[in-house]
């Protein structure tokens, strides 16, 4: 069996993305662990996650809504990753290496998206 998402660049530096999350949120008051910490890490794995599984799916309007989720998952990631830094969990250059990685993200599912309605069209 071939799990052709694996293949997407995407997918890889999207998985990077939820290393470097996890990564960061090991630092994370003990407190939030249950807080914060887990709604972070749930978010980025959730990029991930939801491009494999939009991979998986038999027609690419699917794929294309699993991408949508993706990057709502991104969004809340980046958003969680500012409250984190006004609450002096990272620091400024933490939080925008992550933002700038999540641009890049945001804009690889985009063209991917777009290349889907593409081959749809014809």
């Amino acid at each position: 069996m071939s799990f052709g998402f694996k293949n997407l660049e995407v997918w890889k530096v999207s998985k990077s993305f939820a290393k470097d999350v996890y990564e960061l949120t090991s630092s994370f008051p003990s407190d939030e662990k249950f807080g914060l910490v887990a709604q972070l890490r749930r978010a980025a794995i959730s990029v991930m996650s939801n491009i494999a599984e939009g991979g998986g799916r038999k027609h690419k309007k699917e794929f294309d809504h699993f991408l949508y989720l993706a990057r709502g998952s991104l969004n809340e990631t980046v958003a969680q990753m500012e409250i984190s830094f006004e609450f002096g969990y990272v620091n400024r250059d933490q939080l925008y290496l992550i933002e700038r990685k999540a641009e890049s993200i945001n804009r690889m599912l985009w063209k991917l998206s777009k290349s889907l309605e593409k081959t749809e069209d014809r």
